[in-house]
């Protein structure tokens, strides 16, 4: 699959997140966070925590991390690897600004 229409660049302000739903080339829905870290750049990751069934666009963000509200555990928006207590990392998506419009490929992770 192709790069995806998630949202334009006015939906998401430095230091936030929000969620977006797209499908993935066997057709099935993929929640992923869009995420503009403290610095402002632009990340795309899933949006559920790994240590529980909890929405991460939901989460603070703190430099290039974002915290689940639901226990605790933080997620580098580079890596997607985190910390305790959670152990399996998130996947990371690739991600592209065109024109006012924020893309994601839900199939190709980095």
């Amino acid at each position: 699959m192709t790069f995806q229409r998630a949202c334009d660049i006015f939906a998401v302000e430095p230091a936030s997140a929000t969620c977006v739903k797209l499908k993935n080339t066997e057709g099935q829905e993929v929640k992923v966070a869009v995420v503009r870290d403290s610095d402002g750049t632009w990340h795309a990751i899933g949006d559920t925590c790994t240590h529980g069934d909890v929405p991460l666009s939901e989460g603070d963000i703190e430099g290039t991390l974002i915290e689940c509200w639901g226990h605790g555990a933080q997620f580098d928006l580079n890596t997607g690897e985190p910390t305790l207590p959670a152990t399996v990392p998130v996947p990371v998506y690739k991600l592209k600004l065109t024109g006012e419009d924020v893309l994601v490929d839900v199939d190709q992770t980095k």
